[in-house]
C-alpha cells in the first residue's frame, strides 16, 4: 500500500482487566491513504437509472455500484465515535449543564464527515457486523445488520473501564425527488454515562444530497434535534437550519440547553461543518440585536445580488459559505472539525478517521468475526480500484442473499439476529434493538455464511 503507517500492539476483547489472550492480539496498521483513488462517474448516465425512481423510497431499489463509496453504513455508523473525547470529558464533569454541553457538541460533530461525502455506503447484508476497537481512544464497538426489509442497522459501544455506553439502531430511509435524494435516519441514538447514573437520548437530524442528476453535488442537515437527559430532565434543542433561499443559513446549528423548570442556562450555536460554541443566553441575545443594527441590510443586500447572478440554473445551486462562524466575546468552543487529509477529494471525501475504518490488518484473520464487512470482496475490490469485480461481486453477494432468504421461507424458518433482540429502549419506549452481549467472546463458529 502506498502510505505512511506505523503500528503498535493493540488489544482487544479484554479491557485491561482480564489476562490478556493472545489470539486477540492484532497489529494495527495507521493508514493515510486508500489503495486506489476513487472513479470518475462521469461516464455514468444517472438520470437514466433515476427518473424511473422519483419519489420511491431506494433502499428497495437495487443501486448500481457508481453510486457507493468503499465503506458499508457500519462502518459509516461507527463514525460517530470520531470524537469519543468529548464523551471521556463528559464523564469528568461535576456540572449536569456542562455535561449537556458536551454531550450536544458530540451529536453534533457525529454528523460532520458527512460533509462533501456524496457517495453511498454500500447496503450491509443480513447478518453482517462490523467490529471497531479503539484501545487509544478506550472503547470497543460492535454493529450488526439486524433486518433486510425494513433494512436496520444496530450498534452498541462501550467504554473499555466502564465509564459510558453509546447504543442505538438506525432505519435510513432515502428517497430520490428528481433533483435531490434525502436521507431520514430513523432511529433513537442513547447514550449512558455511569458514574452519573445518566441517560441521553436523540435522534439525527434530515440529510438532502443536492444535484445528483446536474451541477455540483452539495449536502445540508435541518431539523430538530433534541437531545433528553432522562436523570435530571435538562434537554437541549438543537436546530439544524436549512440553506434557505438565499443561502444565509447553510450549515448552521443554533439551539438551547433548558433544566427541568424550562430556563434556559447556554445557548449553543456554530456550524456542524467547522465548530460549535455555548455562551449565556442573555449575552447571545444583546449580541444578535447589534448584529441586526450594524449589518443586517448590508448583508442582505449582497445575498439577493449572489441568487440574481446565479439566473434560471436548472441544478439547486449551493450558496456560497457567507462566512466562517464568528466567535462572541465570552463564548466557551466545545468542539472544532479536524482538517481532512489533503488527497481527501480523491479518496471519496473521506476524514482521516474513515480512511482507517476499511484497513484489514493480516493479525485479524481468524479474531474479527467471518461475518465482519472488512472481508466484503465487492467492498474490498471497489476499495483496490477494480470497479468490475466489485460490481460482479455486489451483483453474486446480494443474490446470494435472496437464495437465502428463499431457504428459510421454504423451512418456515424466521431469521434471528445474533448478537442484538428486537426490544423497547429503555428510556423512551420506542422500538429498538438491545445488544444481548458475548461478541468479544468471540466464539463465531455458527456464524451465517453471507460472502
Amino acid at each position: 500500500m502506498n502510505s505512511e503507517e506505523e503500528f503498535y500492539d493493540a488489544e482487544t476483547g479484554t479491557g485491561g482487566k482480564e489476562k490478556q489472550n493472545m489470539k486477540d492480539v492484532y497489529i494495527r496498521w495507521t493508514v493515510t491513504t486508500l489503495p486506489a483513488p476513487m472513479f470518475s462517474r462521469n461516464d455514468f448516465s444517472v438520470w437514466g437509472f433515476l427518473k424511473k425512481c422519483i419519489g420511491m423510497e431506494l433502499s428497495k431499489i437495487t443501486m448500481p455500484i457508481v453510486f457507493n463509496e468503499p465503506l458499508s453504513f457500519l462502518q459509516r455508523i461507527t463514525e460517530y465515535m470520531e470524537h469519543t473525547y468529548l464523551i471521556h470529558k463528559a464523564c469528568t464533569l461535576s456540572d449536569s449543564i456542562e455535561r449537556m454541553q458536551l454531550v450536544a457538541a458530540f451529536a453534533i460533530s457525529a454528523v460532520a464527515s458527512q460533509w462533501d461525502r456524496t457517495g453511498k455506503p454500500f447496503n450491509p447484508l443480513l447478518g453482517e457486523t462490523f467490529e471497531l476497537t479503539r484501545d487509544e481512544e478506550g472503547y470497543r464497538m460492535i454493529s450488526e445488520q439486524v433486518s433486510h426489509h425494513p433494512p436496520i442497522s444496530a450498534f452498541y459501544t462501550e467504554s473499555l473501564n466502564q465509564d459510558f455506553s453509546f447504543h442505538g439502531s438506525i432505519y435510513p430511509k432515502l428517497k430520490f425527488w428528481g433533483k435531490s435524494v434525502e436521507a431520514e435516519p430513523k432511529g433513537t441514538m442513547t447514550l449512558e454515562l455511569s458514574k452519573h447514573r445518566e441517560a441521553y437520548t436523540w435522534t439525527n437530524p434530515m440529510c438532502c444530497v443536492h444535484n445528483v442528476i446536474l451541477g455540483k453535488l452539495w449536502i445540508e442537515q435541518y431539523g430538530t434535534v433534541e437531545i433528553v437527559n432522562h436523570s435530571t430532565g435538562d434537554k437541549c434543542v438543537l436546530n439544524f437550519k436549512p440553506c434557505g433561499m438565499f443561502g444565509k443559513e447553510l450549515h448552521r446549528v443554533e439551539g438551547h440547553i433548558q433544566d427541568k423548570s424550562k430556563k434556559k442556562h447556554q445557548v449553543i450555536y456554530g456550524k456542524w461543518t467547522e465548530c460549535v460554541y455555548s455562551i449565556e443566553p442573555k449575552v447571545y441575545e444583546v449580541n444578535k440585536k447589534a448584529e441586526k443594527k450594524s449589518g443586517g441590510d448590508s448583508k442582505k443586500h449582497k445575498q439577493v445580488q449572489s441568487e440574481q447572478s446565479t439566473g434560471g440554473d436548472d441544478a439547486d445551486e449551493m450558496p456560497d459559505v457567507q462566512e466562517t462562524v464568528t466567535m462572541i466575546p465570552g463564548s466557551t468552543l466545545l468542539w472544532r472539525v479536524a482538517p481532512r487529509p489533503p488527497h481527501s477529494t480523491q479518496m471519496y471525501n473521506f476524514t482521516n478517521f474513515a480512511m482507517t475504518l476499511n484497513e484489514l490488518e493480516p493479525g485479524m484473520i481468524g479474531v474479527i468475526a467471518p461475518t465482519d464487512c472488512r472481508l466484503r470482496p465487492d467492498i474490498r475490490a471497489m476499495e483496490n480500484g477494480d470497479i468490475d469485480t466489485a460490481s460482479q461481486e455486489k451483483e453474486r453477494l446480494e443474490e446470494k442473499q435472496r437464495a437465502a432468504r428463499r431457504e428459510r421461507a421454504k423451512d418456515e424458518e424466521e431469521w434471528s439476529a445474533r448478537w442484538f433482540q428486537q426490544g423497547n429502549n429503555r428510556y423512551t419506549g420506542a422500538a429498538d434493538w438491545i445488544y444481548k452481549g458475548g461478541y468479544f467472546d468471540r466464539r463465531y463458529s455458527d456464524l451465517p455464511d453471507i460472502y
